[in-house]
């Protein structure tokens, strides 16, 4: 599979895509939440589509491209979304960041200008404890 743009060999399809990013490959950026793909604090983008890393198994990303918030930015820059979340001060404690950077990203890549609703369809996967939900609303906005 290609993991932010670099080719890995994987040794155990077995195990979770979410242990061998932040164990294997030290891609911290990954976080893992709940454990049960129902916080999205372990969302990565897999052929572009977001994903929870703690369901899929390596195997079942074979041959696939993986993005992590690591490999987000665009040539050493912030990627729209994540200048967006700065600015809109949207994130807090920054756990579910990584989250819902990705699956803005996402949304964005498909839908160049959504509407609230289609962000917060987009976003429903993606839990954040602090509140932050406005602010994270405004920062797709200002992304767009």
């Amino acid at each position: 599979m290609i993991v932010n743009g670099t080719t890995v060999a994987v040794v155990d399809p077995t195990q979770r895509l979410l242990d061998l990013l932040r164990d294997s490959l030290g891609l911290t950026g990954v976080k893992e939440g709940c454990g049960m793909g129902e916080c999205g604090a372990c969302t990565v983008l897999v052929d572009g589509e977001p994903v929870c890393s703690c369901l899929v198994l390596v195997g079942q990303v074979d041959e696939k491209e993986v993005i992590t918030i690591e490999g987000l930015d665009q040539q050493d820059a912030l990627h729209p979304v994540q200048q967006a979340v700065i600015h809109a001060h949207a994130s807090q404690c920054g756990f579910c960041t990584p989250g819902v950077v990705l699956s803005l990203a996402a949304l964005l890549a498909r839908e160049p200008n959504p509407k609230d609703d289609a962000v917060r369809k987009a976003l429903a996967g993606n839990l954040c404890r602090c509140t932050g939900f406005g602010q994270i609303l405004e920062a797709a906005r200002q992304a767009v």
